[in-house]
């Protein structure tokens, strides 16, 4: 049997090798013979069965795939939102692999509510698909090693929070984030760097973090504590915590964001004061999201591989589900800063 999403024609249902040979009049072992490109089967009976598949917009091949192993080619991706770019970038990333291999996303909103997500991957793993990408995840280790342990197939992309190191991860390299970042502004020859972090528990906020305090460390300058301040990954938050340093007797001379959307938040506040970037503040970000090439100046970021990303965690999926065994379970992608104009050295 063949589970589908949805037919050429609208209608949700499924479709199955019997249903094929019934609307035709023809016999099972007929159909099966043409899915599997057996040629002891006439070209006009070929041709019907073929034509019929194609009007329900399905291919022979994922056809067939269903019927040799029981999958409908349906993948579920759970995000907490859409309206963000990197999320926006992560869904693409996806499609575009499974696509590939002849299947389907199904997009699921969690909003970040656990009991909801909770719900979603109860729901999905009982559902057709035959796996899952999970964005960001609001799962404990508890409930996913249970739903591994049930034979689901998942990949977790870019966890929030700490993950098992036997269950499969694909993300980018925060460490080397941080890092890079604050050698830069270092080279530069910055030494009050203010930092907004993404929320203090979030895997990328710790290694990100945990770079700049090595690079600081390497440097043998203390960080500022009073500098660094948890922001929520929303412009507005960091529109505010800017705004307080800047007011500060001792503001910074240039800010680490850890995140686009957040740099734009903290150029927005130098400029409401009449400072100038990056003459009076540089400023640097991290993803590389399409509001970096707009931003007057441009921004100075972090380019996260979130395609990528999500094209390996789809590959690396499909090997689950294929029943492939996997050696490497955790995959951290390399970053690139992209130097741009709102990062240059202090007055003076």
């Amino acid at each position: 049997m063949v589970d589908i999403a949805e037919t050429g024609n609208g209608r949700v249902g499924r479709l199955t090798i019997r249903d094929i040979a019934a609307h035709l009049g023809v016999s099972i072992a007929t159909v099966s013979r043409v899915i599997n490109g057996r040629p002891d089967v006439s070209p006009q009976t070929r041709e019907t069965v073929l034509a019929y598949i194609r009007e329900q917009g399905y291919s022979t091949n994922r056809i067939a795939r269903g019927l040799a192993g029981g999958r409908s080619g349906l993948i579920g991706l759970s995000l907490p939102y859409v309206h963000s770019a990197y999320f926006g970038e992560i869904a693409a990333g996806a499609s575009e692999a499974l696509a590939e291999r002849e299947a389907r996303l199904i997009l699921n909103l969690t909003e970040h509510q656990h009991d909801r997500e909770v719900t979603l991957l109860d729901r999905l793993m009982h559902s057709t698909t035959d796996g899952a990408l999970i964005v960001l995840p609001a799962e404990t280790n508890a409930e996913l090693l249970g739903v591994r342990d049930q034979g689901y197939p998942f990949v977790v992309i870019d966890p929030m929070m700490p993950i098992d190191p036997t269950l499969p991860v694909v993300m980018a390299a925060h460490w080397h984030t941080g890092r890079v970042t604050t050698d830069h502004l270092l080279g530069l020859g910055h030494r009050r760097i203010g930092v907004i972090t993404g929320q203090p528990d979030w895997v990328a906020t710790q290694d990100r973090l945990a770079g700049f305090q090595t690079a600081m460390a390497a440097a043998g300058i203390a960080p500022i504590p009073d500098l660094i301040r948890s922001g929520d990954w929303e412009a507005q938050s960091a529109y505010r915590i800017t705004g307080e340093m800047l007011d500060s007797t001792e503001p910074p001379t240039a800010i680490f964001a850890f995140n686009d959307n957040m740099a734009a938040g903290a150029m927005q506040a130098a400029r409401d004061r009449g400072l100038s970037i990056p003459d009076d503040l540089s400023v640097v970000g991290v993803d590389d999201i399409d509001v970096a090439h707009y931003l007057t100046p441009r921004l100075t970021t972090v380019r996260q591989p979130l395609r990528e990303m999500a094209r390996v965690a789809s590959g690396l999926l499909w090997r689950l589900i294929e029943g492939e065994t996997v050696e490497a379970m955790r995959l951290e992608l390399s970053t690139r800063l992209v130097v741009r104009e709102s990062t240059a050295p202090p007055r003076g």
